[in-house]
């Protein structure tokens, strides 16, 4: 019997995959359970849409990080800092401090965990990498200056 799986099973297949399944595997298991339902014309066509608005979807999301990235390298961000008496930061610039300052400047909201950066501890300019998608990185200019 042909079913469409619901949700992963370990050693029969993954999500909205078909497969054959024993008749009373299915209809004694599977279904009953909500695990899968019987691969029949409606359920395959609700599974084509769902995958096609799925895909429209990424695709979109996709588009929009190009575009965030396309505004992100354009900007360089100035971050004002205290300096001690040999010219060196006080602790480091962190990807918290210029995630918050992304969000002061230039109205752009973005987690800290996307942000790579090497630890800033001169003044001067530096670079980050924000990862927008797993297909999308972005360089970000970093203006480190005294605080006075």
């Amino acid at each position: 019997m042909k079913v469409i799986l619901l949700q992963d099973i370990k050693g029969v297949g993954k999500k909205d995959q078909t497969i054959n399944a024993s008749d009373g595997y299915a209809k004694n298991f599977l279904i009953p359970k909500k695990m899968a339902v019987e691969a029949n014309k409606a359920n395959i066509n609700k599974l084509e849409k769902q995958q096609a608005e799925a895909e429209a979807k990424a695709l979109e999301e996709l588009e929009k990080a190009k575009e965030l990235a396309k505004l992100i390298e354009e900007k360089t961000i100035n971050i004002k800092v205290k300096i001690g008496n040999n010219g060196k930061l006080f602790g480091a610039v962190t990807n918290k401090e210029i995630s918050h300052e992304l969000k002061e400047q230039f109205n752009i909201d973005i987690d800290k965990k996307k942000i790579v950066v090497d630890a800033i501890k001169a003044v001067g300019e530096a670079k980050a990498t924000i990862k927008l998608h797993p297909q999308v990185s972005a360089e970000l200019k970093i203006s480190v200056t005294e605080l006075k």
